[in-house]
Order: structure tokens, then C-alpha cells, then sequence
């Protein structure tokens, strides 16, 4: 039991490493479905794009809706945003930087996902063969319009088709294709390289202690909702325990015939009572909630 409480509070006070750790793992994650997945263009004019399109950008949405939901900061900034002012003003800067911090975190997966997509080209190949001008390829001269629509959406079918598979009008609408998608994909890797530097090294340039506050109090709202509920948990217990007493009290006689023993009164009542002050009924312990939620008191304990 020690050792889950200790990993227990390793993963409350390094959340932050925690978050990185599992935006990596949804990246691995990513790679690891993407190379196991087994792609099969429907080779059909209507669907082709449908379908390449599908496979390049519905699974990053899913994998960064599962990077805000794994992230305990996604709903922290949102009770922070729409919570009501209280006794305790709101902080925009905080919202923000959490508000940027989790957006960071949850495109990781995603970003992954399609720079992975574009460099290997399937997905490209098989949205766009059959939007390609057959003017710029030989092998479509004496073909009607509707044939060469079918032959293009046959592009990514080379294993089906067995007049596509030797066919060099398919290998260069291939290649002109794999081509355009690699470089796309070096491109936004390349970008993105590029925009993390920048963000790295002319970050001294600004403000740095409205960076350092705006870390600060986020680390703060993160720190507060641990231990409060943390401290709801062990009044709900010590709560329970003396309505559970009062319970027994009023079996007195069947308790006694059957030799059964409760504490005496005041035996480890001192701490119950410094957490309960004085808490006796469950209308009491709802109007403190609400008072939590609705005045939250203002950070000054002096």
C-alpha cells in the first residue's frame, strides 16, 4: 500500500511529466496504428478522395480529442474559465497558458499521425490519382474521358489490376504523386522544427515574469483541486464515521446483548473534530460546496 501511495504522489506532484509522457506514448501510438493498419484504397472515382482524405485526417482528430481527455489540465482550465468570479478574481493569462499548454500537448499525436501519412504517400496517391491531368503522362492519348477517369482511380491498385501493374502511366502518376506527398510532409516537419526553435530561444526576449506568474498560479489551480479533494475525501470519511456511530448509538441494548463493543465517546474524536467544526447534517456539508464553488476565497492567508 506504501509504495501505490508513494507512485501515487509522484504523479500528483510531477503531473507536468506525467502529461509529456503520455503525449509521447499517444505519438508512438500513432506510428505504431498507422504502420499495422492495413490501407486499401477502394480504387473507385467517387471514393477514392473520400477515403484518402478519411484515412490522412479523421484519425488525428480522434487521437487529439484522446490528448485532451487524458489531459487533467483540459478540465482545470475549464472550471477555471467558467467558474463565477467569487471572492477570488480570474486570471486571463493563466487560462491562456494552460489553454495553450494542453493545445501543444494534444497536437503532438495528431502532427505525427499525418507528417507519417504524407511521407510514406498512400494516402495522397490514392485521394488525388484520380484528379491528375493525363495531358502531362503518356498512355492516355487515345482514351475517352471516361476511361481515363477509371484508369486513374485504378493508380493505387496495382496488385489488382494486372494491366495497371506494368503499366508506366501508372508508376509516373505514382511517382509524380509520392513525390508531391514526401515533400509536403519534409515541409511541415521542417516547419514545425523551425517554429519550435523560434519559440525556444526568442522566448527571453519577452516578458518573463508574466510567464513565470502565469506558471505559477496554473501549477497553483492544479496543486489547489488535488488537495481539496484530497480533503473532501478524508471529511467524507470521518462524516461517515461519526453518522455511523450516531447509528449504533441507537441500538444500544442489542449491541450490548450481544456483546458487541463500540469507542468510548471521545476516544480519537479530537482530530474528527478539528476537520468537521462542527458539520452535524448533510444540508450543512452542500451549502460549504456551494460556497466553494461560488466564493472561492481570495489568496491572501495573511
Amino acid at each position: 500500500m506504501d509504495r501505490f501511495r508513494m507512485i501515487f504522489q509522484y504523479f500528483q506532484s510531477n503531473s507536468e511529466s506525467v502529461m509529456n509522457g503520455i503525449c509521447g506514448l499517444l505519438a508512438l501510438a500513432s506510428v505504431k496504428m498507422y504502420t499495422s493498419f492495413d490501407f486499401s484504397c477502394p480504387c473507385l472515382p467517387q471514393y477514392n478522395m473520400a477515403y484518402g482524405l478519411g484515412i490522412m485526417f479523421v484519425p488525428p482528430v480522434i487521437l487529439f480529442l484522446c490528448g485532451l481527455i487524458l489531459n487533467r489540465q483540459s478540465l482545470l482550465m475549464l472550471e477555471e474559465w467558467r467558474r463565477p468570479p467569487g471572492r477570488r478574481k480570474k486570471d486571463l493569462a493563466v487560462i491562456r497558458y494552460l489553454c495553450s499548454s494542453i493545445m501543444q500537448r494534444a497536437m503532438v499525436a495528431p502532427v505525427v499521425w499525418i507528417v507519417v501519412t504524407l511521407l510514406d504517400g498512400k494516402c495522397l496517391i490514392c485521394a488525388f490519382s484520380g484528379s491528375m491531368d493525363p495531358e502531362k503522362f503518356v498512355g492516355f492519348a487515345n482514351v475517352s474521358t471516361v476511361q481515363v477517369q477509371q484508369l486513374l482511380a485504378k493508380v493505387p491498385c496495382k496488385d489488382d489490376d494486372e494491366l495497371m501493374r506494368n503499366s508506366t502511366s501508372r508508376k509516373a502518376v505514382s511517382r509524380y504523386l509520392r513525390c508531391w506527398s514526401q515533400a509536403l510532409g519534409w515541409s511541415i516537419l521542417l516547419v514545425l522544427i523551425i517554429a519550435a526553435f523560434l519559440a525556444r530561444w526568442l522566448r527571453p526576449c519577452f516578458n518573463q515574469a508574466t510567464l513565470l506568474q502565469a506558471r505559477h498560479w496554473s501549477n497553483y489551480i492544479d496543486m489547489e483541486q488535488k488537495i481539496f479533494e484530497e480533503t473532501c475525501c478524508e471529511h467524507s470519511r470521518l462524516f461517515a464515521h461519526k453518522c455511523i456511530l450516531h447509528f449504533f448509538e441507537s441500538m444500544q441494548q442489542e449491541i450490548q446483548l450481544h456483546r458487541f463493543s463500540l469507542p468510548r465517546e471521545g476516544e480519537g474524536a479530537e482530530g474528527e473534530e478539528d476537520l468537521l467544526r462542527g458539520i452535524t447534517d448533510q444540508d450543512q456539508v452542500n451549502k460549504l460546496l456551494k460556497r466553494w464553488y461560488y466564493e472561492k476565497p481570495p489568496l491572501d492567508v495573511s
